[in-house]
């Protein structure tokens, strides 16, 4: 995971995303002799964060360590890392797989240890024919490995798994953990054992995995792999495996390193990390609510169901945002409509994160007021919506400028019902004699009819009533 920093690991270098290749580069992210590192208090800072969010006992001593190995984006040929003192071990994660609620379906995953160390730079093999380009932008940006106990029994655990890691570290303000931009990245290692054995079998990493599904389709698939090696009483390899996306399974890359490979010792350029006890405490009582807490409360506080809290404490920012609706309209069924509906559409239509939306909270808050007042329809309300996300302007005054006040005019209504009778005589005959579920059909002929200004509810009554005579 990457954190979420200004600068890199151990020097000045910007870590933003996206800057031309090899831009963003110093005699220490180069290796340039005599160059040293000075680590990024920032960067220890979010760690140390992050192992307190993921429930681990944060280490008053740890040590920086070279992890030696041969690369053309690893300048240095090692990488600064943490090895047998790390900054953080024995952490817990709470899971719940989709679609349940009760609590004893909690899962728990053990959380082995939390390290700090630095991004190797990036191989591009596409951008000239026959040769691979070095971009070392990346190259010293800090990181934290979080290595899980395999306390995972399926891929739909494992992604269940990611998903929770991700939500708790963007509530925690640790890291963007956006794997489009690879502040996010996944190996998972698998491995498959008999029914009712207790030892656990020899595990493949698989890499090369680029989104939460990839990682259970590829898992999915070596772990089919490896049942019908076991079923053939053949033994499996230690081994890396590529994911290869295009056919949905896995190959082999490489026979799997072992720790000794990297000839791992302490890092003499740096000194060892002291924490002061007073400082993890400070981080302990700053950090924010998190998405379990942060769900109670949503639960006992609006009253919301489990789909619905899925869905608005999905993101930190969503949740902000919805729980500003609620409160400004004091209806947070209708707020956790609007917020799973038409906001979460227009988000994924735009391609934007909830804070850069140009609707507020206290926009829809107003016009879910609105329709609650009888001034818009619902049906009139996504129109106005729509115009508020092109034009910036509040519910209010699109309202006006567009004419779609409500109208509750009986003697309008009646004569939008006339027309809508007249247009559909068969529909008009069946309704009249006594087929109710034609009701919908023609009040949405009505709507459709008023430009979506008729008030349904009155409409509704009138429709009844020509029954009744």
């Amino acid at each position: 995971v990457q954190l979420k920093t200004q600068s890199k690991a151990f020097c000045g270098c910007s870590a933003d995303f996206g800057a031309p290749p090899n831009v963003n580069t110093c005699p220490v992210c180069l290796a340039l002799p005599g160059a040293l590192p000075v680590l990024n208090a920032e960067a220890v800072r979010l760690a140390v964060r992050a192992a307190i969010a993921l429930d681990c006992n944060v280490n008053m001593i740890s040590v920086f360590a070279r992890k030696n190995y041969f690369y053309p984006d690893l300048p240095k040929g090692y990488q600064i890392t943490q090895f047998d003192q790390p900054l953080a071990t024995q952490g817990k994660l709470h899971i719940r797989m989709p679609g349940e609620t009760d609590t004893k379906d909690v899962r728990t995953v053990a959380i082995t240890r939390l390290h700090m160390e630095e991004d190797a730079g990036r191989s591009v093999h596409d951008r000239y024919p026959g040769a691979t380009a070095i971009d070392l932008n990346r190259a010293g940006v800090p990181l934290i490995e979080i290595v899980s106990e395999p306390d995972m029994r399926s891929a739909a655990e494992a992604g269940a798994y990611l998903r929770a890691i991700k939500q708790l570290l963007e509530y925690s303000g640790v890291s963007d953990v956006s794997m489009e931009e690879g502040s996010l990245r996944v190996d998972a290692n698998v491995s498959a054992r008999l029914h009712g054995e207790k030892v656990l079998g020899t595990k493949t990493e698989v890499k090369n995995v680029n989104s939460f599904s990839a990682v259970e389709r590829a898992l999915q698939s070596e772990f089919e792999r490896q049942c019908a090696l076991l079923d053939n009483g053949e033994a499996v390899q230690q081994q890396t495996m590529l994911w290869d996306a295009a056919h949905g399974s896995v190959r082999s890359a490489r026979s799997k390193e072992q720790s000794h490979d990297y000839r791992y010792f302490p890092d003499p350029d740096l000194p060892a990390l002291l924490l002061d006890p007073e400082f993890v405490q400070r981080l302990r009582h700053s950090l924010p609510e998190l998405p379990d807490a942060l769900r109670d409360r949503f639960r006992t506080k609006f009253k919301l169901s489990d789909a619905e809290l899925d869905a608005v404490t999905s993101s930190r920012g969503l949740a902000v945002y919805f729980e500003g609706v609620a409160r400004a309209s004091d209806d947070p069924r209708a707020a956790a409509n609007w917020v799973m509906g038409e906001v979460s559409a227009a988000l994924n239509e735009d391609g934007v994160t909830i804070e850069r939306f140009p609707v507020h909270a206290q926009q829809i808050a107003e016009l879910i007021d609105m329709v609650r007042d009888g001034k818009l329809s619902h049906t009139a309300a996504k129109t106005v919506f729509a115009t508020m996300r092109a034009s910036g302007k509040s519910a209010g005054v699109v309202t006006a400028e567009s004419g779609l006040v409500q109208v509750g005019d009986d003697a309008q209504l009646n004569q939008w019902i006339d027309e809508v009778l007249s247009a559909m005589p068969s529909e008009a005959a069946r309704f009249r004699a006594g087929e109710k579920k034609l009701t919908g059909v023609l009040v949405g002929a009505v709507m459709k009819k008023s430009g979506g200004r008729a008030d349904p509810k009155k409409v509704n009554k009138l429709l009844a009533e020509r029954v009744a005579m």
